[in-house]
């Protein structure tokens, strides 16, 4: 499906004070406003993902699934900073004429939330029955049910945190420095970067799944290799893959993102914060999760005032988010049924 641009030709003001002169967003839509106005579901998406949520979502979004455009009109927005129809750095600098590379600003996930609230002011959206992300797309829709409470009627939270933890920081960290080892990244080249881009995708993968889903999935059907293995290919199979569809300077922005992600930055405190959320709330975990913890989700359930939890065991741990559609669907429907009024309601989901 063709992805939509809108093209705001004020200047954009980032949380760091800095100014894009233009800035476009790239999104897709399914379905039809009804009548009422109340049909609206806003995905925000996780960090390499693009506005085609019907794509990457299947099972949980699609004709068939229990988010399908026939009933719902879905939107999703690619994220500030991504390469897939938003302004990221390698967009051409207006100032220069030339892409910014490394001259682009930092970005956080209010810039990335404050331009969401552009394209639902362009889509003339006034009000969002279901915000839902995992992950990145977790933290912007938490930031966004923060900024504009009266907005968001139901919100969906997903393997997300209320601000990153140093034990992801240093995973991004280390991928950002497999990126610098490569030399081509400061050479202001669109393909700049794409061998560390490869060894940070690598690093990312042990991240996303954990040793049971590798020795399940990679286990050898022999005990007399010395080398060759299953596991090493997959590790190159996955980095040569984004390599193909990304590229380096986006994911270092984004990465840093994710670190810089704390909702209680200039709120006083991160539990204050989480208290001006009034949408009634279901927040998901995943318990075999190695990059955001079962006890983070917790945290989010105890800390918004009209919350409920759910949570499931996967085999592919962080990345279950995305794979995990049935456990999801049955979770998501019994919420969506259930008058939260702030008691402590548990969900509970076995994959």
């Amino acid at each position: 499906m063709s992805t939509d641009i809108y093209r705001h030709k004020q200047k954009f003001t980032l949380e760091s004070g800095k100014e894009l002169r233009q800035l476009e967003i790239g999104f897709n839509t399914y379905g039809k406003l009804n009548q009422n106005r109340d049909n609206v579901i806003w995905v925000c998406h996780a960090l390499t993902a693009n506005s085609d949520v019907l794509d990457w979502w299947k099972g949980l979004f699609g004709a068939k699934d229990f988010f399908n455009p026939d009933e719902h009109f879905i939107v999703c927005a690619n994220i500030l900073g991504s390469p897939y129809g938003s302004t990221n750095p390698l967009s051409v600098n207006p100032v220069t004429g030339q892409p910014y590379y490394l001259a682009f600003p930092e970005i956080t996930i209010r810039d990335m939330v404050k331009a969401h609230r552009l394209l639902a002011a362009h889509l003339d959206i006034n009000n969002i029955e279901v915000l839902i992300g995992g992950s990145l797309g977790g933290q912007q829709a938490m930031e966004w049910a923060i900024a504009e409470p009266e907005k968001i009627k139901n919100l969906i939270l997903i393997a997300t945190n209320a601000k990153h933890s140093p034990w992801g920081i240093a995973f991004n960290e280390s991928q950002r420095l497999a990126i610098s080892t490569d030399r081509t990244f400061y050479a202001n080249t669109p393909q700049g970067g794409e061998k560390g881009l490869k060894a940070a995708r690598s690093i990312a993968l042990l991240s996303y799944r954990g040793y049971k889903a590798y020795n399940i999935t990679q286990q050898e059907d022999t005990n007399g290799l010395t080398d060759g293995y299953k596991a090493s290919s997959y590790q190159n199979y996955q980095g040569q893959k984004l390599v193909n569809r990304y590229n380096a300077y986006s994911y270092w922005y984004l990465t840093k993102v994710m670190d810089s992600h704390n909702v209680g930055r200039n709120r006083t405190s991160v539990d204050k914060a989480l208290s001006q959320i009034t949408a009634k709330t279901l927040v998901i975990g995943i318990t075999s999760d190695l990059l955001f913890p079962i006890e983070e989700q917790r945290y989010l359930f105890q800390h918004i005032p009209k919350a409920a939890f759910a949570e499931f065991d996967s085999f592919y741990g962080h990345d279950g988010f995305l794979i995990e559609t049935e456990a999801l669907t049955n979770i998501i429907r019994s919420f969506l049924k259930t008058d939260v009024k702030g008691k402590i309601i548990e969900l509970q989901q076995t994959a």
